[in-house]
């Protein structure tokens, strides 16, 4: 709806913070020259880019080294994360925790709850609480942070995050934009497409209706619900799976050519 917040399509533009703009502007990533003509974009013709002999290509040698260095945080999260066993058993609480004791209701403009917060405190309550990502925990209400089985912070992300959680799922999109243009486009935006998709799930498992945009609930409430659930973060587990492993052939690309 015009002038309405959407609980998925916005939040990827304002959690993730990438213009529509950058996110229309074509790179080709790293290692692929393209013919220098009239036809090229401006943006291609500014550095990191450079021209030789009539074709167009990024140069390594143009990164700082904090720029390395990102790239370099980022591929190496990529990896540890690839590398640990998936976790599919959290059903999508953290949207709960988040409202839990109804002081705060993150999306309550946009979004009412379906349930009333008496029986979204008791679920929190009572199912087990395994949110393994910093940036959905540091949203749990102070009361449910306790709750949880772990408590993760900045500091811990490279030893918890897990290729089950469909935050970390998401974040794909977020570590690809903060990596450009040493990405493809084409890989940014099948990030972004999944995390549309990761979102759209997210959205549907949590304690909001959200009836007015068409989105049919995820009732993890009910043990139908949490199948449903499980079967869905399976399968996006598995799609979010060979993007972070092009993600980080990409990464490991450039940091090679910087030497």
């Amino acid at each position: 709806m015009r002038g309405q917040a959407h609980p998925v399509d916005d939040f990827l533009f304002t959690y993730y913070p990438f213009s529509m703009r950058k996110l229309t502007q074509w790179h080709p990533g790293p290692g692929i020259a393209i013919e220098h003509d009239d036809s090229v974009p401006d943006w291609l013709t500014r550095p990191p880019y450079q021209t030789q002999e009539g074709w167009t290509l990024l140069n390594p040698a143009s990164l700082s080294a904090k720029q390395v260095m990102r790239i370099r945080w980022i591929r190496d999260l990529l990896v540890a994360t690839q590398n640990r066993p998936p976790y599919f058993g959290c059903h999508g609480l953290h949207e709960w925790a988040m409202v839990y004791g109804g002081e705060q209701v993150r999306h309550g403009e946009t979004c009412p709850l379906r349930l009333p917060q008496s029986e979204i405190d008791q679920i929190v309550e009572n199912r087990p609480l395994f949110c393994s990502h910093f940036d959905a925990f540091r949203f749990f209400q102070p009361a449910a942070q306790p709750l949880n089985r772990m408590q993760p912070d900045m500091d811990s992300r490279m030893a918890n995050e897990q290729p089950g959680c469909l935050h970390v799922g998401m974040d794909l999109y977020k570590w690809a934009s903060k990596s450009m243009p040493w990405v493809s486009s084409e890989l940014q935006l099948k990030c972004f497409e999944l995390a549309v998709e990761l979102r759209s799930l997210d959205m549907r498992a949590s304690p909001y209706d959200l009836s007015e945009f068409g989105l049919e609930p995820v009732k993890i409430e009910t043990s139908e619900g949490r199948r449903l659930y499980e079967t869905e973060q399976r399968r996006l587990a598995e799609e979010a799976a060979p993007l972070r492993d092009c993600l980080i052939e990409a990464l490991s690309q450039t940091i090679q050519a910087v030497g």
